[in-house]
This record gives C-alpha cells, sequence and structure tokens, in this order.
C-alpha cells in the first residue's frame, strides 16, 4: 500500500511541475499568437485526450515528461527556402519566440517560489550561524567560533546554513575567503578544508543546523527567494561536480530513482502528520521545479537552451538559421537524450536490486 501512495505521489508532484513548465510555453505561445497543436502530459501512447478551439490536450501514458507543441516548430518538414505559414512558430518574430521558450523555465521558478512561500511560511528558515566549531577543525584553525555569522564565502553571499554544507559537498580542497560577523563587526579570514581520510572528502569543520528564523511579512518573501536561490547554486554545484568527475552514477536519479526518493521522504513524515508529508513532498518539489529550470536552460540540442542558443544566433547575425538544419541539430539531440533516459532508468531499476 505505502509502495502505491508513494508512486502516486511522484505521479501527483511530477506531473505539477511538467504541467507548470508547460503552460508558460503555452501561455505565451498564445500571447504572440503561435498557434499550440498539442498540450501534452506524459510520454508515450495518449490515454485519453480532447480538442479545444486549434489545439489538442493530451494525457499520455507514462508520467515523465510532457510537451507543449507548436505549429511547425522544428522545421524538420519545411524545405528550404520555403516561407513559415502564418500562425506557425517560425512566422513568429525572434523575440517572440525567445520568450515563449523562456516561459517554461521561468514558470518552474515562479512554482518553486510559490511552494517556498508555503514552505517558508509554515517551517521558518535557517540562519546562517554557527551552532558548533569542531575541535581542531579547519573552522577552528581559521579563527571561527560558535555564534559567528557567516556572510560570503569567496564572494558570494550567505544567507542559509545549509549553504555552508553545500559549499563543504563541493569542496576539493580549494581554500575558502570567508567574511563572517561577530559582535556587530565584520572580520575577514581564510579557511583551509581539511581532508578526511575515512569519509573521502574535505570538512570545513562546523557542525548544527543553523539558527531557526520564523519568517513573517517582507522576510517571508526575502527567505523564500533564498530557498530558490539555494536549490538553484545546489543544482550548478551538482552539474559542476559530475563534469569534474567527482560523483558517480549512483549518485545519479531518474524517474524511478526520484520516486524511491519520494518514498523514503513519506515513511519518514508520515510518523510526524499529514501537514509534515505535505510540506516534505512539497520540499521536493520545490528542488525538483528548480532543477527541471536549470536544466532546461542549458545549451543543449533538444532542450529550451539549446533552442535559445540558435534564436541568439539568429539575433546577431540578423537571420535565422535555416530550419531544417535547427531541426536536425535538434532531433539528433532528442535520441542522444532519449538513449541517456534509458540508461539512468536502468541505473535506477538495477540499484533496486542491489
Amino acid at each position: 500500500m505505502n509502495v502505491v501512495i508513494s508512486i502516486l505521489l511522484f505521479i501527483v508532484i511530477f506531473s505539477i511541475i511538467v504541467i507548470s513548465h508547460e503552460f508558460g510555453h503555452f501561455m505565451l505561445a498564445k500571447a504572440n499568437g503561435i498557434r499550440v497543436v498539442e498540450f501534452a502530459v506524459g510520454m508515450g501512447p495518449t490515454i485519453c485526450s480532447f480538442t479545444k478551439g486549434e489545439t489538442k490536450y493530451s494525457l499520455k501514458i507514462l508520467p515523465f515528461g510532457g510537451a507543449c507543441m507548436f505549429d511547425n516548430e522544428d522545421g524538420l518538414n519545411m524545405e528550404e527556402g520555403a516561407v513559415p505559414e502564418e500562425g506557425s512558430f517560425l512566422a513568429a518574430n525572434v523575440w517572440s519566440r525567445i520568450s515563449c521558450v523562456l516561459a517554461g523555465p521561468l514558470f518552474n521558478f515562479i512554482l518553486a517560489f510559490l511552494f517556498s512561500l508555503i514552505l517558508v511560511g509554515f517551517t521558518g528558515s535557517d540562519l546562517p550561524v554557527l551552532e558548533e566549531v569542531s575541535e581542531g577543525g579547519a573552522a577552528q584553525a581559521a579563527g571561527l567560533k560558535t555564534g559567528d555569522i557567516i556572510k560570503e564565502i569567496n564572494g558570494e553571499n550567505i544567507h542559509l546554513y545549509r549553504e555552508l554544507s553545500l559549499v563543504s559537498l563541493a569542496n576539493h580542497g580549494e581554500k575558502l575567503e570567508i567574511v563572517y560577523e561577530r559582535d556587530g563587526q565584520e572580520y575577514q579570514t581564510l579557511l583551509t578544508p581539511i581532508y578526511d581520510e575515512n569519509d573521502a572528502r574535505y570538512y570545513l569543520g562546523i557542525r548544527g543546523r543553523g539558527e531557526y528564523i520564523q519568517c513573517k511579512g517582507f522576510q517571508l518573501i526575502q527567505y523564500s527567494a533564498y530557498e530558490v536561490q539555494y536549490w538553484m547554486r545546489a543544482t550548478f554545484k551538482s552539474l559542476s561536480m559530475i563534469l569534474h568527475g567527482r560523483v558517480s552514477r549512483d549518485d545519479v536519479s531518474g524517474p524511478v530513482g526520484i520516486a524511491q526518493i519520494v518514498g523514503t521522504t513519506y515513511e519518514e513524515a508520515k510518523p510526524y502528520g499529514l501537514s509534515s508529508v505535505i510540506l516534505s513532498m512539497m520540499n521536493i518539489a520545490i528542488l525538483l521545479s528548480v532543477n527541471l529550470g536549470v536544466l532546461n536552460l542549458l545549451p543543449l540540442p533538444a532542450l529550451d537552451g539549446g533552442r535559445l542558443v540558435f534564436m541568439l544566433i539568429e539575433v546577431v547575425r540578423g537571420k535565422p538559421i535555416p530550419p531544417e538544419k535547427e531541426g536536425m541539430v535538434h532531433f539528433v539531440g532528442l535520441v542522444v537524450f532519449m538513449i541517456l533516459m534509458v540508461f539512468i532508468m536502468y541505473n535506477d531499476i538495477t540499484r533496486l536490486f542491489r
């Protein structure tokens, strides 16, 4: 029964995030007079659908994605030199198309912010106040003490205590320039993380969860924005770790792995009541929504970021790349992406039986 609940929770969370993303594309397409051929939730064969106006609305069998398909979006069916039909994606001016493509990731960030308002409103937030400095650790060697407030690390503003854990996790021995506040005065120090042979990673030498703050009024908006910013930073740092080979394949999860995380979180939150379950699921939704927004902005073929690259080139050169050539690039990127998804899903499934 718990497995069924976990799967249903995953489907609900993922569907909300995907619908938000595709709805962003949909709204800006409609605003710019671009025909939307199909608005689909899920992937694979269609379970049910209906048509309203010029758009077909579909529910697919696999709850792992979605699509907002524009008329003549990729140009694969166009002959070289042909003029795009009025109302099609390629007939719209370049800035209309850019706004339409950007809207998907933007709506993901907006959704994450709205969820953060609820989450932070109920649970508060964590200030970057040092709760415990480890004896003989890197922080103590740098002169830091319990009660110090961390303001900056390597020029990057720090607003949440969790950001310190993020810096520690992503650190590979690099020295950290830290600005901190003590008794109302700001100081600077240089912290050199210490390598732990047993855990095979570097530590800052701090412990605890920071100082709790209940957010109301403007603080609620402020710390909700910090929450979204934190997950953005976490996503970028995770991508950096992947590129530098600091992440194993077991650290990367697809839909099956995420569903498993949802199930584990549900089991941990369930003893504390329905409100705890809802807030825990909302926290996962914030993470996934920000991840989807950031990943879609990567300049890779078939992703929103890849399409934006071609449009920005069009802005610079004053004319578009031939649509049939751009369409072929995105098609190849989509094939590679699908192969990668199959590999990740296979890895998720095999991990279940280890």
